[in-house]
């Protein structure tokens, strides 16, 4: 199921836009499809970083609500539970756009491994119906026509660190991957001057001081913004290269969607946290108070 729901269909898509594309280059064809995987996605990841924002903003209420609760975490997580759900915000928003990227990149995985494994993988994997393709009947009858490089300067086949060395133009690759990911993931970051360091927080905690969940939840978020990029990079140090090519062109372009959106107007952005009435933290409970925007109308009718 796996490979006929998720494997042929991503390996198919990129043998689609191969075939057709002028100058038939494999690893041109692979930043394009890696484009279109983004744009398609849009949806999802405008979505998500709606939510990133909105958690974001929402971060002095939580403090006050921490303050109100006093250390009482059943109150806390009830008042946390009230707040997200009157505002429509969902914590655990993003672990789908995760889901899809992890898919498609073991999708893609398997479907160049075989294609650097043996290039007739090309033909052997494609729909029947693209086969009737001139370029792909032109490799039926020579495959060694087949030149997986990105426009002739880095051979896709070939990894950062192998038996035969280090291969610059791979390590670039690698490198790049990790520091887009890097950025991309610092780009979420709520900043929040209060904030402490795991570090700081677990060494408090040794002493008998205990520990807020959130505040090292909020801590070891940040701590993964480093370890996520040496972790790709480890990764994929020692796979071909056409891995890392995908993995830095998608958080090049992620990293534009990013801030294309959070750089939007506020009220665009928080369309539909606005439209609910919010609420304040008052001696421990949640009360409502008038959305703006309905004063605003309110007013208007008065006038009228």
């Amino acid at each position: 199921m796996f490979e006929l729901l998720i494997v042929k269909p991503i390996f198919n898509l990129l043998v689609f836009i191969y075939a057709l594309l002028p100058g038939h280059n494999f690893g041109l064809a692979l930043v394009i499809f890696t484009i279109v995987i983004r744009l398609l996605m849009w949806p999802l990841v405008k979505k998500q970083l709606h939510h990133t924002k909105a958690m974001r903003e929402l971060q002095p209420e939580v403090r006050r609500i921490k303050k109100a609760a006093n250390g009482n975490r059943q109150q806390e997580s009830l008042m946390l539970m009230a707040l997200y759900k009157e505002r429509e915000i969902k914590p655990f928003a993003s672990i789908g756009i995760v889901i899809v990227q992890i898919i498609i990149l073991i999708g893609l995985y398997h479907g160049l491994q075989r294609v650097i494994v043996s290039p007739e993988a090309l033909l052997v994997n494609s729909y029947e119906w693209m086969k009737n393709f001139s370029w792909l009947k032109e490799l039926g009858g020579d495959i060694s026509r087949f030149d997986m490089t990105l426009l002739g300067f880095i051979d896709l086949t070939r990894s950062a660190v192998s038996q035969n060395g280090v291969y610059l133009p791979a390590l670039a690759l690698v490198s790049g991957s990790a520091i887009t990911q890097y950025y991309q993931s610092k780009q979420l970051m709520p900043t929040d001057k209060e904030s402490r360091s795991l570090r700081k927080i677990l060494k408090e905690a040794s002493t008998g001081k205990q520990a807020d969940q959130s505040e090292v939840q909020a801590a070891t978020s940040r701590t993964m913004r480093y370890f996520i990029p040496v972790l790709i990079f480890v990764f994929t140090v020692g796979l071909a290269s056409a891995l890392a090519l995908y993995w830095f062109v998608s958080g090049l372009v992620a990293y534009i969607q990013q801030s294309r959106v959070l750089q939007q107007d506020e009220t665009e952005l928080g369309a539909s946290v606005d439209t609910a009435p919010k609420k304040e933290v008052i001696e421990g409970e949640i009360i409502n108070r008038p959305n703006k925007k309905k004063k605003t109308s309110n007013n208007k009718r008065r006038k009228r």
